[in-house]
Order: C-alpha cells, then structure tokens, then sequence
C-alpha cells in the first residue's frame, strides 16, 4: 500500500462527554496518518437516535480542536466520501442491507421483545443469545410480512460451526469459534443501522486503509470479518490499543478517574501536556524521553512500537507532566495570557462576583470564598456530605442518583441545575435544602460558598460532575455490583429507560 493511501479515522458517538480514550484513539489514528502522508478521517456515528444529540458533537470537536488534533475529512469540513455523519447515510446501509438479504447472507427477524426477552432468561450463563428461531423462515413468506408491515429487525447469518481467523496488527493471528457469536441484528426495527452493519460499510466506501482503536473491539471483530466476506471486500488492518487503565488496573472509568476531556480542559491542565501524556499511553520516544511534541511522535512513530502493557492513567503522573511544560515553555507573560484564556477572564471574574459580592466583607475575603473556582479537586469533609437522616450508604447513592440526573441535562445553567436538583428531591422524597447540603460541599470543600446552582454553571457539567463522584469517593465509593443494583432502582423510580 503506497503512502497516499494510507486512511485512518474516528468515529465516536456523540451520546456523552468527549472521553480521553476517544483523544488517546485520535491521536495515535492522527500521527498515523501524518507520518505517511495519508488523510486524518472524522466520522460522527449518531444513529443511537435516543441518546445522540448536536450538544455532544460540539463537545467532541470542541475537545479535539483543543488538543490541536486536526482531520482532513469531517461533518464540518466536507470531503469526496461524505456525508460523515451515519444519521445522513441512511439510504446507503438500507441499501447493502438488502444486497445482504438477497444474497442470502441476511434474514428478517420478527421475534418479539417479550420472546427475546424470555430467551435470555432461558439461557443465563450461556455464552450465544440468539436461538436462530426466524432464519429458518422461508424467503418469500418473509419478504410478504414485511411488506405487510410487520414490525422486524435484521439479522446476518452467522455460520454455525467453524472459526474466523483474522490478524491483529499488534497481537498477530487470533481465533474465535463462531458457536460464540449469534446472529447480529443489522437493522434494527425503525430502519437504523446497528454499530457493526454501519462501521463496516462506513470504513469500506471512506477507503480506510488502518482501523486504529481500543482493544475493548477485539470481540467484535469477528462479525465485521464476516461482514466484508459477504459484501466482497478486502478488511482493513486491524490495530487495536491497549485499554487506559485506572491505578488499581481496572478499566478507566469515570467513576474512579476523570474521564472527560472537558474536565482536564476546565481544570487548567494544557492540552499539549495531555496529548503527550496519552501518547506515552501506548508509545515510548527513542531515548525514553517523557516530554514531546506531536510532530516529534510522527517523526518517531511506527505502529508495532506500541506497547501492549496496560497503560495506567495517573492523574498524578499527569500533574508533573503538566507543571513541566508550565515550568518550561511559557514565560510570566505567557503564563499571565494563559490564566486569561483558562477561568481568569472578566467574564468568568464577573459571573463569580455577582454571587461573591453579598458575602464579602473586605476584598480579602475574595480568596478563601472563591478559591475552588480555581482548583481542579477540593476536599470535602466526609461527615459533611452525609445527607440529614441518612448514613453513608444511603447518601452515596442518592450522589450517585443526582450525578445520573446532571448527565441528562443537554443544557448546563443554574436554572437548568436547579430545576434538576428540585426534581431529583421531589422524586427522592426529600427536602431540597437537605439534597443540597452535602452538593455544598462536594462542589466548594466548604458548608459555606457561592450560591450552588450559578457556582456549578461557572464550573461548568464536568467539573462540577466529577466533584460528586469525588465526594461518592470520599463516603467509600461504590462497587461494580452496587452500581447496578442502585442502577435499576434510579431508572425504576426516574422512570428511565
């Protein structure tokens, strides 16, 4: 493969906060593509209708545009492969849908929610999903109850014995045993293509030449082989990066790190010094120097130097990276300019003086009042985020419950903030001045502050998002299994889907 055509590219999901493992995937995509010359893509998989929406786009080329990582091909700059958002290429997965029904390699499914649902409560434990029961359906009777309406999805055969071999760029051959994998829905039932029909038809007509993303995909790599089988096309190279990882080595989670962009960029860290830091994620510079540039990683740069070690995201680590290109490559002037440009401008000064001003006594009282505005974590004091009545357990997962309910909000304002808290209190059945006396204290380390809902506007979702999971943290934090537990409860009584 010669160097023009070298095609690589990033697709997120605009269903949340941009992730640094979104920004770790851009970036090693991005130098791949600089260092030979070939073309960066940006693709936005939106067709999760329920869940997507522009807010979180914006966020997602904010974020990118903030570390400085460019595309060539995108929803907002064009190119000869668009449109380069899914929600816009409808008619094209529609069309190799059917190209996969009629070939025979796909079949309308017309099982119902409820029977799908007895099937997995049947088969708890077991590994496949689906018992096959609408493939045996003959063609013509299927193709007559569609065109009757008949509510359905589509799914693709999937052979039923055998192995699927392909090659990881990084870990070489593997094998998966196909009696693993069940028939995968491609359509679902409103006419949507599901991630793996999309994916592969995207990367194909975009001509992208290396899949470069989080080993999290391995597993479904399987079914994307089988997809190019069915439509005549050769896969792409397949590289998948090692997984971020917490301290305690378990997938980066923002239950127990921070994991939006956003939050480093509202945090003061520079985004040069996170978009090292993640380079050294996965790579290491010849010599072993820590800090460097983009365009001294694409000039080092080869694809089977990375390192498959799971990578640990230390916060601390981050910090002294951080400081260094503080220290190191901006004078007092600069750094003057770069304080404005981050949180101390008038605009921001001007929003915390409004709700400062009725507290202040002297201008000295200016500091202490409003320092946590300019503090990446505060430290709460644990006695204090308990809320009235209830003892640890329980106000960690009302926490957990209010920071489920501020994820939800499409608009980050303090009316908007205290519309939420109001209805998180009314739902929970307690007072919202008990509800938001632990927040106090989450959001500004103190029982004292700033009015609440306009100090988070000013702090802004992630930030402010993160200091509950913070104070969550400080009450004991919570395990995997309780989550879910509270999990089912939360969307029991928020009437959550």
């Amino acid at each position: 493969m010669s160097q023009s055509q070298i095609r690589t590219r990033l697709a997120p999901s605009p269903t949340g906060d941009p992730h640094v493992g979104t920004a770790y995937q851009a970036l090693f995509g991005w130098v791949w593509a600089r260092k030979n010359g070939g073309s960066f893509v940006l693709r936005i998989e939106d067709t999760d209708r329920e869940r997507s929406s522009q807010a979180s786009e914006r966020a997602i080329l904010d974020s990118l545009r903030w570390l400085g990582l460019s595309w060539d091909e995108g929803p907002d700059v064009g190119g000869p492969y668009g449109p380069y958002r899914q929600s816009e290429r409808l008619e094209v997965y529609r069309e190799h849908v059917q190209r996969l029904v009629d070939q025979g390699d796909a079949y309308p499914c017309f099982c119902s929610r409820e029977r799908l649902a007895e099937l997995r409560r049947g088969r708890k434990g077991a590994v496949t999903g689906y018992d096959g029961h609408c493939r045996g359906i003959p063609p013509e009777e299927a193709r007559r109850r569609v065109e009757a309406g008949e509510e359905h999805v589509v799914r693709m055969k999937v052979p039923p014995e055998g192995e699927c071999v392909f090659t990881d760029l990084l870990r070489g051959e593997i094998r998966k045993e196909w009696s693993t994998v069940d028939d995968q829905v491609i359509q679902k039932a409103d006419g949507y293509p599901t991630y793996h029909l999309a994916v592969v038809v995207d990367d194909h007509l975009m001509g992208i030449s290396h899949i470069i993303r989080g080993e999290e995909w391995i597993n479904s790599v399987p079914k994307h082989v089988l997809l190019y089988d069915y439509l005549g096309w050769e896969p792409p190279v397949f590289c998948h990066l090692p997984l971020l990882r917490n301290p305690d080595k378990s997938k980066l989670s923002k239950r127990k790190n921070p994991t939006s962009i956003g939050f480093y960029r509202d945090s003061g860290f520079l985004p040069e010094a996170l978009l090292n830091y993640l380079g050294m994620m996965g790579w290491s510079m010849a010599g072993g120097g820590e800090k460097f540039t983009p365009q001294q990683m694409v000039d080092s740069f080869r694809l089977e130097d990375i390192n498959l070690g799971g990578p640990v995201f230390d916060v601390d680590k981050l910090r002294w990276l951080n400081a260094k290109y503080i220290r190191e490559d901006y004078g007092p002037g600069e750094l003057v300019d770069l304080l404005q440009d981050w949180r101390i401008n008038r605009p921001t000064l001007e929003a915390i003086a409004g709700m400062a001003q009725g507290r202040l006594r002297t201008l000295g009282d200016w500091g202490p009042l409003t320092s946590f505005f300019f503090a990446d974590e505060v430290d709460p004091d644990p006695e204090l985020l308990l809320l009235k009545g209830m003892d640890g357990d329980d106000s960690r997962e009302v926490l957990q419950m209010v920071v489920w309910e501020l994820e939800r909000l499409r608009e980050f304002t303090a009316e908007s903030v205290g519309r939420c808290l109001r209805d998180t209190a009314e739902t929970l059945d307690v007072k919202l001045r008990d509800l938001t006396a632990p927040l106090y204290v989450a959001i500004s380390g103190s029982t004292s502050s700033t009015p609440l809902f306009g100090s988070m506007e000013v702090l802004g979702p992630d930030v402010s998002r993160m200091r509950i999971r913070r104070a969550i943290m400080a009450l004991g934090g919570m395990s995997n299994k309780k989550a879910k537990k509270l999990d089912k409860r939360y969307r029991k009584l928020f009437g959550r889907r």
